[in-house]
């Protein structure tokens, strides 16, 4: 058995408008339904407008190119016929709809019980050719509108066109499936190219409608669950827009300059009038488009605005050209295909003549069509983008048709009793298994949901570098986005990718307060004083040993420093100490020298080399002070700090003491005081030192010495001036408890000092011990400001040393210079009043 030629029943037009033709029933073994988009949406009160040449008639010939191709190949449904049933959708859904009412016709049962022919006899009724499946529709709008009513009566429908994401829906759209991806899959496509551009803050706009808004909605839930950008604005382009409307659009995006990136979901019109106020605006080369397959590699939106366009990035479902259709689309004449009634009226259009009618006129205006005219030679021609998907989505049909009848009719020539009828819930079942390679030799199969997997080309409208402006492939995405960001150019030939992000990144050592709800914008605030930068959104305080590095991104030792002897804070208290362990050597030689003169023997021997010693130690701390803390250097200033000055003053309280006590003991008595001589007056003495070596020996055993790092006492604000201090283990309160001892006795021999200005001058140490007493509290007195006034001197432990070492000296400078230079000076200078007093008379 041949097989057939393809069965159609058309709509035509009728004087300027468009009326539905009552279906001629030329059916094939199974017949299929189509809906194209034969012409535009009509004016106001009219359905249909003008011919859309490529997206309604190259695609409805795509179909009959299909089936022939089916009808011809003896492996595909062998011995079986299809058939098909062409409706014009009118690109309107609502007009859609009422056309798809034929399409279900055969399964509404009537009720012809009233109905009689004029000899009284029951009416014969031819039942309608039944539609098994049905190709189409083009708009997303339109499909939704159709698969509502065929899902009623289970009828399959496959798009070719139709990418709204609410689609998916198996629920809602259970017997619905198409063969190019979902505007979610291109959504995540033209995410991940935001992404590879290195975008995170972009608007969106959308012409109103189920595609564009349902474009943008995918794209937005797909940014929120994926995260890294953010959405500045999301616009919508009305249906009927005012005068002005683009113009409005544009001062809107611009109110968040930095979204220079513009995700673009609309129609080609509304494309075109987005540039041109764009360029009416001045603002050629700001807007960074990203344009969805509406826009694709379409040169009418940017003709004459090629400037505005430069750098768009578009996405297009990946297609190929069938030459098998041009071929057979080229020689299309009005003789050979009779069967497509819109042939005639494309006809027309293409050729831009006028066919003659019977009745009608001929417009002086217009050519006669002589018929003789060919597609591609007289006029131009190239292949409309969806005629693979067409194609596929006919194929798909017949496979699943071709599977069912070989699982239900095994060995059965033609449509066997198990498939008449055909039931729609089986054949969708089939519809969804399908897997073969399409016509453009990529795999053609569905999910679960009935989408394609995505595959799309992505190209870049670019105008340098290349022979003539227009659309580069710059990469592709099948799942996963592959882009050549080196073949990218951008206005004036720029190869780097411009910027559309709301904050720029936080320098080094700057962490980002974010914006709150606009997770994309962020504030930069330094991490200052002793923060660093912890992660991206905190600072954290570095450890007390541990200061910034200069570009706060991580903590480093802070330096330990010590007071060096090359300082000036050291080299001035180590000078004057020298000079004093000089010349407290000088005094101590000279009174050996001349231990046994009258002026040594009269200063109490004794107690000069105890007191000379303590005036020694005290010149010798300040080299202990000086030198680089260790366990050892620590031990010795606690001894010796408070030692040197306990020697000296308790030397002196004890002369002082013998003094005042003879003095008043020779007002009451002739009887001589007790503990006057000087073996008493040295037991008095090293009583009194025992004192403070006790106490130091008790400090020992509480504290054990030790070195510390002090890294409280220099920390500046300006942590590059921050240092470590390696000292002892002192504070100043345990300095001043050391020297308190010291400080007593002091006290305590001035006031002794004071009880004896007034005695005689045979006893002529106590004048001088008073002037000592007198200068060393006035050089205390001002020691204690000094020292405490710099306790938050950045400088504080050389300021305080210095001061400490140099007042003990200075202490010890009056003692010296006050009690033993003018013995000295009489014993080296003057020999000859260093003689009895009898010998010096008898002289004399």
């Amino acid at each position: 058995v041949g097989k057939q030629r393809v069965s159609l029943v058309h709509f035509g037009h009728f004087s300027g408008h468009f009326l539905p033709l009552l279906p001629r029933d030329i059916p094939g073994d199974i017949t299929l339904g189509g809906l194209f988009p034969i012409h535009a949406r009509g004016p106001h009160g009219v359905n249909c407008g003008e011919l859309k040449k490529e997206k309604g008639i190259h695609r409805m010939e795509a179909m009959l190119y299909a089936l022939d191709q089916i009808n011809s190949d003896p492996e595909l449904l062998p011995n079986i016929t299809l058939g098909a049933r062409i409706l014009d959708t009118c690109s309107r859904d609502t007009y859609a709809l009422e056309q798809s009412l034929t399409f279900v016709q055969a399964l509404i049962q009537k009720d012809t019980s009233d109905i009689r022919c004029s000899n009284g006899e029951p009416p014969i009724i031819r039942k309608p050719e039944r539609v098994v499946g049905v190709i189409g529709a083009s708009a997303s709008s339109v499909s939704i509108m159709v698969a509502n009513i065929l899902r009623l009566f289970e009828i399959p429908q496959v798009s070719y066109a139709s990418t709204a994401p609410e689609l998916s829906d198996n629920n809602r759209y259970d017997y619905f499936s198409r063969v190019v991806p979902p505007d979610s899959y291109q959504a995540q496509a033209m995410l991940d190219i935001v992404k590879a551009m290195g975008w995170n803050y972009v608007s969106t706009l959308a012409s109103e409608g189920n595609y564009g808004e349902s474009g943008v909605d995918a794209f937005m839930q797909i940014s929120r669950e994926a995260g890294g950008v953010c959405i500045a604005q999301s616009v919508k382009i009305p249906r009927e827009p005012t005068a002005g409307e683009f113009d409005k659009i544009i001062k809107r995006l611009m109110e968040t300059s930095n979204a220079r990136g513009v995700i673009i979901f609309a129609n080609e019109d509304d494309i075109k009038r987005v540039l041109e106020a764009a360029k009416r605006a001045n603002l050629t080369g700001h807007f960074l488009f990203v344009g969805s397959d509406s826009w694709g590699a379409k040169s009418s939106p940017v003709t004459e605005l090629e400037d505005v366009a430069e750098g768009a990035v578009t996405i297009l479902p990946k297609r190929a050209s069938i030459d098998g259709f041009d071929q057979y689309f080229m020689t299309r004449s009005l003789e050979n295909n009779r069967r497509n009634i819109w042939f005639a009226e494309f006809w027309e259009d293409d050729f831009r003549c006028k066919l003659t009618r019977p009745g009608i006129k001929l417009d002086p205006d217009k050519k006669k069509c002589t018929g003789d005219e060919r597609i591609g030679r007289d006029s131009l021609y190239e292949q409309e983008g969806k005629v693979q998907f067409v194609i596929d989505a006919v194929y798909a049909m017949a496979h699943a048709l071709h599977n069912m009848h070989q699982d239900m009719c095994p060995g059965s020539s033609g449509v066997c009793n198990n498939m008449d009828p055909v039931e729609g819930q089986v054949l969708l079942n089939y519809i969804r298994t399908v897997n073969f390679n399409g016509s453009a030799g990529t795999s053609v199969l569905f999910n679960e949901n009935g989408d394609a997997p995505g595959r799309y080309d992505i190209f870049q409208f670019q105008m340098t570098n290349h022979s003539h402006p227009g659309y580069h492939v710059i990469g592709q995405w099948t799942n996963n986005l592959r882009l050549n960001l080196e073949e990218m150019q951008w206005s004036g030939g720029d190869r780097s990718v411009p910027e559309s992000i709301c904050s720029f990144p936080c320098k080094p050592g700057e962490r980002k307060k974010m914006v709150k709800g606009v997770p994309c914008c962020w504030h930069c605030e330094l991490c200052d004083g002793y923060q660093y930068q912890l992660d991206e959104f905190n600072c954290e305080t570095c450890p007390s040993d541990m200061r910034p590095v200069p570009n706060r991104t991580a903590c480093r030792p802070t330096p330990i420093i010590k007071l060096e002897w090359n300082s000036p804070w050291a080299l001035v208290p180590a000078s004057l100490a020298m000079l004093g362990i000089l010349a407290t050597s000088a005094v101590v030689i000279t009174f050996i020298r001349f231990n046994d003169t009258p002026i040594v023997r009269a200063s109490g021997r004794e107690l000069s080399y105890v007191l000379l010693t303590g005036i020694f130690l005290i010149y010798l701390i300040t080299f202990l002070m000086i030198a680089e803390p260790g366990v050892v250097v620590c031990a010795f200033r606690r001894l010796l700090l408070g030692l040197g000055m306990a020697i000296t003053y308790s030397a002196m309280l004890t002369k002082t003491n013998r003094i005042y006590r003879i003095f008043e003991q020779g007002k009451r008595s002739v009887t001589p005081p007790k503990f006057i001589s000087p073996t008493s007056q040295l037991v008095i003495t090293f009583i009194l030192i025992c004192v403070q070596v006790l106490g130091v020996f008790v400090w020992f055993g509480v504290v054990p010495p030790h070195t510390i790092i002090d890294y409280d006492e220099l920390r500046p604000p300006n942590p590059d001036l921050a240092r470590g201090i390696l000292k002892c283990d002192m504070s100043d309160l345990s300095i001043i408890c050391c020297l308190s001892y010291s400080i007593v006795l002091m006290v305590t021999c001035t006031v002794y000092a004071v009880k004896s200005r007034g005695v005689p001058e045979t006893f002529n140490e106590a004048k001088p011990i008073g002037f000592t007493m007198y200068t060393t509290c006035i050089v205390w007195l001002a020691f204690v400001p000094i020292f405490f006034g710099t306790a938050q001197s950045t400088e504080k432990m050389f300021i305080q040393t210095a001061t400490l070492t140099v007042s003990m000296s200075l202490s010890a400078s009056v003692s010296l210079g006050m009690l033993y230079m003018p013995k000295v000076y009489v014993i080296v200078f003057h020999p000859e009043q260093n003689v009895q007093k009898r010998k010096r008379s008898f002289k004399v």
